[in-house]
Formats: C-alpha cells, structure tokens, sequence
C-alpha cells in the first residue's frame, strides 16, 4: 500500500485573529502528485507553508514524512522536504552565483560563505541546472536572470537536497506563453520519473496544470471546496463553486482549460 507522505487532520491557522486557513483534512501518498488551485486568498500558499513545515498550525494535527510538525526536528525535517516559491526567492541575494545558489540548497543556507564543496555536490548542481535548460547560466548572478530562469533556479536548488517531497508554488507566474509551457513540461517529466519526490504545486489556473498531475484539491477562503481525483474535482460545478463565476471546462490532451460561460441575453 502506497505510503503517505502527508497528512493533516483539522489544521487550521490563524493570524492577527483571521483563520487564514481552516479545518483542512488532506492525504498525500507516494504514488500521488498534487495541485492546489484557488483564487487569491484562498490559502493556497498558507497551507504549502505548513506541508513544507516553515510555519506550525494553530490548531489540528500535521504529520509530514511520518513526523508530527509540532514535535520534530524542524531543521531535519525541512532538510527532507524541497520549496520553490516567490517567498524563498525574495530572500536570495541577487549577486549570488546560479551555481552557489543551487550548491547552497544542500546545507540549507541562501548564500555561499567559507564552506566547502566537493565535486560531487558541484557535478550534482549543475546535472540539475541542466535537467531544467539552465546548465548555461551556472556563473550567471540570480538578479540578472529573467523571470522564467529564476523559476527554473528555484526548481533546481529545491532538488539539491535529494528531497522527499517537492512543493512548488506558482512556479509558472510571470512566465509568457513560451516559457510556461517549457516549464510545466519540465515538471510533468519530473512528475513522471519514478524517482522522483512527491509533488505538490499550488497554482491558479488550470492550464498550468502539468500532464500526469493524479490529484487535485480546490480551496476558497481557507477552506477545502473540493479533493480528490483530478477527474473528479475539475468538474464545471466544482471549479465554478470556488472561483464565484460560471465556467466552462475541458480536457484536451491530458491537460485542462476553463473559461467564463457566455453571457445569453434575452433577445425579447
């Protein structure tokens, strides 16, 4: 029987007497790959936050990688579990090297001091650079990159620790056409390598949904509108439910559209 790799039972958290997020109940196993969808204040991220174990629930149980968040080792623990998101990204120093940024992901730290590194970590960083289309940026500084290379850096460094599980917010925002499609087939090749960590990604549009994603989960205003089986969640009731608009949504090749239902107007 598939593992789990997540659970959380009831969590919820709260800031400055908000519930940013509330009564969550939500299993991930190890044969699964995830996406969160949701508008903007839905939780999305929030709820990435407690997986990644970077903020503790208020309230409920979170176990990630069979550990109790409450109890565990969070430095141990964070070192198992790999995130790309804007929220990491604002912190690393814009003159730091691609390749050092990448190397640094392995000691968990944003910016190269007087540590070492072996070959092996170095042969390790740039195979990854590469396996997203950024072996050439390597002596690259992270401020000078586009939008769509620093996405792909992130992905990198989030994969320097061997993780055993890989949470990627929005990775997609701010990419053109072009490069969001480059991206999410990255992702889907990632998702489909058998050794790959388990993923999650939390988005907000349903064409940024790479091919193979198992499983989907739906939230608005903190709270689960729907999980399960993206087949059954990406149904027009259930999308429409959670963006507050009518929509119409289909599936062509493995991947999904959705847009507004026209308006009919009464010609009488």
């Amino acid at each position: 029987m598939p593992a789990e790799v997540l659970r959380l039972h009831g969590v919820g958290v709260s800031r400055d007497r908000s519930m940013l997020i509330r009564d969550i109940t939500w299993t991930v196993r190890d044969d699964e790959s995830w996406v969160i969808i949701g508008p903007n204040g839905a939780g999305k991220t929030t709820l990435l936050l407690v997986a990644s174990g970077m903020i503790l629930p208020t309230e409920g149980l979170a176990e990630v990688l069979g550990e109790q968040v409450s109890a565990a080792d969070l430095t141990e623990l964070r070192s198992r579990v790999g995130i790309s998101s804007a929220a990491v990204a604002e912190q690393m120093p814009r003159r730091e090297k691609v390749l050092d940024l990448v190397l640094t992901a392995g000691y968990g730290i944003l910016g190269r001091g007087g540590e070492d590194y072996d070959s092996f970590d170095v042969v390790r960083a740039v195979e990854l650079l590469d396996a997203v289309g950024c072996s050439h940026l390597v002596r690259r500084r992270f401020g000078t990159l586009s939008e769509g290379e620093r996405k792909r850096v992130q992905i990198a460094r989030s994969l320097m620790a061997d993780p055993e599980l890989l949470l990627l917010d929005e990775p997609a925002a701010g990419l053109d056409l072009g490069g969001r499609e480059e991206l999410l087939g990255q992702i889907a090749a990632l998702a489909r390598d058998p050794g790959a960590p388990v993923l999650v990604m939390v988005t907000h549009h349903v064409e940024e949904v790479p091919a193979g994603t198992t499983h989907a989960m739906l939230m608005r205003k903190g709270i689960v509108i729907a999980a399960g089986p993206v087949q059954a969640v990406f149904t027009q009731r259930n999308l429409s439910r959670c963006f507050g608009v009518p929509l119409i949504v289909e599936r062509r090749a493995d991947r999904w559209i959705a847009f507004a239902a026209p308006v009919i107007r009464n010609q009488g």
